[in-house]
């Protein structure tokens, strides 16, 4: 694994740690069960957006023509 992978994969892991405890600061509490779906539902999303791009970047990292260009710059 290269340098650049392994600092994909270290802010994708904690973008999802984040988005799991919550920011801390945040003092906006949900007092109803509404605001407790509305915040699940933004949280699925969320996921959801960062499943993708985990997707994307995995794809880049392991296409050929990446190793291939890292090869070439290494030299």
């Amino acid at each position: 694994m290269n340098l650049t992978s392994i600092a994909i994969v270290a802010i994708i892991c904690w973008a999802i740690v984040r988005i799991v405890n919550g920011n801390p600061k945040q003092k906006n509490k949900p007092k109803t069960d509404k605001d407790m779906l509305a915040m699940q539902h933004e949280y699925e999303m969320r996921l959801n957006q960062l499943s993708e791009r985990i997707e994307t970047l995995e794809k880049i990292v392991t296409d050929e023509k990446y190793a291939l260009k890292k090869e070439f710059e290494a030299l």
